[in-house]
């Protein structure tokens, strides 16, 4: 038996019979944008994880540039950055997607205490 998200998901699809390349055209745009960023990915991420992911690295950058960071010298493979909890966290082997978008928020929500 479907349930109310497979129905939902199938009924878009009815609708719009091009949905799922749209989908997969989204998804590896997101996904570039995530490397480029120098995050993680181990292609096991679905779309949605892929979105909430880049939402809360944009969210993190947001917060950098607002306490005067420099996106640019604050890379994750930067050798010497502005500050280091400027640097976005990085992705532990293995570390479900949900876990690394909390550590993300939480490093944000420190980022914001301090002076």
């Amino acid at each position: 038996m479907a349930t109310s998200r497979e129905s939902a998901d199938q009924a878009q699809n009815d609708l719009n019979p091009h949905r799922a390349e749209e989908l997969e055209r989204a998804a590896a745009h997101t996904t570039d944008m995530l490397r480029q960023r120098e995050i993680a990915l181990d292609g096991r991420e679905t779309p949605a994880e892929l979105d909430d992911l880049l939402t809360a690295v944009q969210r993190f950058e947001q917060a950098v540039e607002a306490r005067g960071g420099d996106l640019f010298v604050n890379m994750p493979d930067s050798t010497d950055p502005q500050r280091r909890e400027f640097v976005v966290p990085s992705r532990g082997e293995g570390e479900p997607v949900g876990r690394y978008i909390a550590r993300i928020q939480q490093a944000m929500v420190e980022l914001s205490h301090r002076e």
